[in-house]
């Protein structure tokens, strides 16, 4: 670091995160990216003028996995603006592709699982999940020291993973249903099974045991994300997971913020 230099900013927002639908926005000196474009185009195009971006500037595009509420949107964005590049693993492409559509050959782009990609300004690195997809993968993005990870749609947190995730400036982190309201639910049996399975869902309680093992003192955000409309509320995650932090002696909203978010509108954005 040069002495008196200013490090540009690593910025992030959550577009849209539920069961609805997903989509984050990561901005660098040198590049706009989303990860995940699981809503219309029409509406992620309406979201990110509400935070007063322009579609035409993204440039990258990195995709998880390929369920409708990751990845809905991501054929149209990329038939409709040809500057952005698309990133997905090789499973993932062959299992979006016929969900997806025709995307040119020079803007599909494969991002191996647990590896590491410069981008300029931002080294992506990407490590894998416990999900019922083809290859689900999330990201952690590394910028002027600065480092942002998002990870959902997990059925637990590894002890690899934690080791790639651990102590990063900010966090999204799946608080998806809280189990009781998941039994008494509506879902079907084999439904409700998959989701509390090793390969479905992180419950409230769960995230946070993973994000006390994650977290440290470099740790300034942390988004509550991929809630279920049927099976969770939005203030019964952030009490679970605040209480639960406050019990391992963290000052929420002084040692770092507790952020939540929502499927109609975007969080605020945070700057690292």
């Amino acid at each position: 670091m040069i002495m008196g230099k200013e490090l540009d900013p690593l910025r992030c927002c959550v577009l849209s995160s539920g069961s609805g639908g997903n989509c984050e926005y990561i901005q660098t000196n040198q590049h706009q990216i989303l990860l995940d474009a699981g809503l219309s185009g029409i509406k992620i195009e309406r979201l990110l003028k509400a935070i007063h971006r322009d579609i035409h500037n993204i440039d990258t595009l990195l995709v998880s996995h390929e369920h409708t509420d990751h990845c809905k949107g991501v054929g149209v964005l990329a038939r409709r603006y040809p500057n952005i590049n698309v990133y997905a693993n090789e499973k993932t492409w062959q299992a979006m592709n016929h969900k997806v559509g025709h995307i040119a050959d020079e803007q599909k782009n494969i991002f191996p699982k647990n590896t590491t990609l410069s981008f300029g300004d931002v080294d992506i690195e990407s490590f894998g999940v416990s999900h019922d997809a083809a290859d689900a993968q999330f990201y952690k993005f590394n910028s002027n020291n600065k480092s942002f990870v998002v990870i959902t749609d997990t059925g637990y947190v590894s002890d690899h993973v934690r080791g790639i995730i651990q102590g990063a400036s900010a966090y999204l982190f799946e608080c998806n249903h809280d189990p009781e309201m998941l039994i008494d639910g509506p879902y079907s049996w084999p439904l409700k099974q998959r989701i509390l399975s090793d390969e479905g869902h992180l419950s409230n309680e769960s995230s946070a045991h993973a994000i006390l093992n994650s977290i440290n003192y470099h740790t300034k955000y942390i988004f509550l994300a991929h809630r279920s409309h049927n099976n969770n509320m939005k203030t019964l995650a952030h009490l679970t997971v605040a209480s639960m932090l406050t019990n391992h002696d963290w000052a929420v909203e002084h040692d770092f913020k507790l952020l939540d978010t929502d499927v109609e509108q975007p969080s605020s954005m945070i700057t690292l």
